[in-house]
């Protein structure tokens, strides 16, 4: 890479700012106005760069990629165009507030005035999905820029960033890189929050918990389990964005989805404190229902959002309340083999089973992912990974990163209508030979949406609403689909083939599907 500001690009620049602050991945589907971005990566060894076919599948590899190393990556996005195909999950990314460098080519500073058929408002678009966005309007500040842009993807409450690079701002010569930054922490819970909320617990008869972020890991599940042998309920958001999981790791409980289920669960409840979430609210607003899911008499209070380190909260508030006895963690216990015809508890079974130690589940299971989640609980060791955003979609790409950014198995879990959104993230497992296993459950209908049309009282579907909540007619082939995208495919429709299948992919490692057929 050239040495000097005067021979260095801004392309240069930028790329050579993020590796040197430690970004070594990069989830590309770049056009025309970025060929000098690809460039100054070809020259960047430090970075590995990744082809993905469409930009959701890039956006939600570098997701899955942050969750699974704490570190971002950066995206390379065509213009707004480009931008907008990534939105969903950049916008799954930003509720999980993950950091992420989405870097967006943009047409020539002088170029844009002439109203190309690709120019958009691109600042617009990006903003609301963006902690921090800017654009590098002159080359002499591609690597300052960079430096900002890496730092401020940390927070305090961390997210994506986006740095919108004009195409003549990375050919011209004049840049020079940015410093290597320190970035934010996650800020220490406030003492006086802490404090009222201490003495609120003691106070209350019935008290819970809510939780997410760095709670949900190593000394966070720890104090979580000591204010759970100490008579608080804990727990978890419904959607989090990794939790630890499996044998000799404490289980807190989740909020219910369905607000009235939700609701339920809590009555009785008189004090609800948040630590690294804010208040639960229902994903939809139903006629007659409660928007937020706090119960009837309860006190809702915090001691910090998701710019605090909550794994120092709980410890803070299980010593406040002398809870020093930990509750029991999950044991180790393995369900048998499953036989007969297959459902999503069957397939669930079979995963407890052969889900090795140290593995990464993302999961976009939609209706069935929650039969998975129950018999996991006692399975080995493991990292689990939701849709944060509700953005449906995230499941193939959120595995490719997290394979990207660790050497532990992963296995994906997707229903066949939320595949569908990013099937070409297929393609790059098995263009990178990443070490995923893909779990499809195939029942040829949007089933969670089905669901809903009856809660929301919209009346009996006709032929029209029908047709839009199912995918038959034609049926997708998944295996086929798989295997045309470079991933060996395979099909379940018993317990016995579910649990075959999982055991064989595994074993063999690389890239798989498993097309689980349930009903639907």
């Amino acid at each position: 890479m050239s040495e000097t500001a005067q021979e260095m690009t801004g392309a240069e620049a930028l790329v050579g700012t993020l590796a040197d602050n430690g970004v070594t991945a990069c989830f590309a589907n770049p056009g025309t106005s970025e060929m000098h971005l690809v460039t100054a990566l070809d020259r960047e060894p430090r970075i590995r760069s990744v082809l993905c076919l469409f930009e959701g599948v890039a956006t939600g590899a570098a997701d899955g990629y942050a969750r699974a190393t704490g570190t971002p990556a950066m995206t390379l996005l065509h213009l707004g165009a480009g931008y907008m195909n990534g939105g969903a999950n950049i916008h799954n990314a930003r509720r999980a507030h993950t950091p992420m460098i989405n870097v967006i080519g943009d047409h020539a500073t002088y170029h844009t005035k002439y109203d190309a058929p690709l120019t958009s408002d691109i600042m617009g678009l990006a903003a609301p999905n963006s902690i921090w966005i800017k654009s590098v309007d002159k080359v002499s500040n591609a690597g300052k820029l960079a430096s900002e842009a890496y730092a401020a993807s940390f927070g305090p409450a961390p997210g994506p960033v986006s740095l919108i690079l004009p195409a003549d701002s990375a050919w011209e010569p004049g840049g020079s890189r940015g410093p290597k930054v320190t970035p934010p922490s996650l800020r220490a819970p406030d003492s006086n929050a802490l404090d009222a909320a201490a003495d609120a617990l003691k106070a209350a008869e019935k008290p819970a918990v809510i939780v997410n972020g760095t709670a949900l890991m190593g000394e966070g599940l720890v104090a979580a389990s000591k204010l759970k042998a100490a008579g608080v309920r804990v727990l978890t958001d419904t959607f989090y964005p990794v939790q630890e999981r499996g044998a000799g790791r404490f289980m807190p409980d989740r909020m219910q989805y369905f607000a009235e289920a939700a609701i339920s669960d809590l009555e009785g409840s008189d004090l609800m404190v948040m630590a690294g979430t804010q208040t639960p609210a229902a994903f939809f607003a139903y006629p007659g229902k409660p928007s937020l899911l706090v119960p009837e008499g309860c006190k809702a209070m915090s001691v910090g959002s998701y710019e605090i380190d909550s794994a120092a909260a709980l410890a803070a508030l299980a010593e406040a309340i002398g809870a020093s006895e930990a509750a029991p963690a999950m044991p180790l216990s393995l369900p048998d083999k499953p036989s007969g015809e297959l459902d999503a508890f069957k397939v669930g079974m079979a995963i407890a089973r052969h889900l090795p130690e140290g593995a990464i589940v993302s999961d976009d299971g939609v209706s069935n992912g929650l039969m998975t989640y129950i018999p996991t609980a006692t399975a080995r060791p493991h990292r689990w990974m939701m849709l944060t955003g509700g953005a449906i979609g995230q499941g193939f790409p959120l595995a490719v990163g997290a394979a990207i950014g660790s050497d532990k198995p992963v296995l994906c879990l997707s229903g066949d209508g939320a595949g569908m959104y990013t099937n070409q993230a297929l393609w790059t497992m098995a263009r990178e030979g990443l070490n995923v296993v893909n779990v499809v459950f195939v029942n040829h209908s949007y089933r969670i949406l089905q669901i809903e049309l009856h809660r929301t009282g919209a009346g009996n579907p006709g032929p029209a609403a029908r047709s839009m909540l199912n995918l038959d007619g034609p049926e997708i082939d998944w295996v086929d689909l798989a295997r045309s995208l470079g991933v060996e495919g395979h099909s379940a429709h018993t317990g016995e083939e579910m649990d075959a299948a999982l055991e064989r992919a595994f074993a063999e490692g690389g890239p798989h599907l498993i097309a689980a057929h349930v009903p639907g």
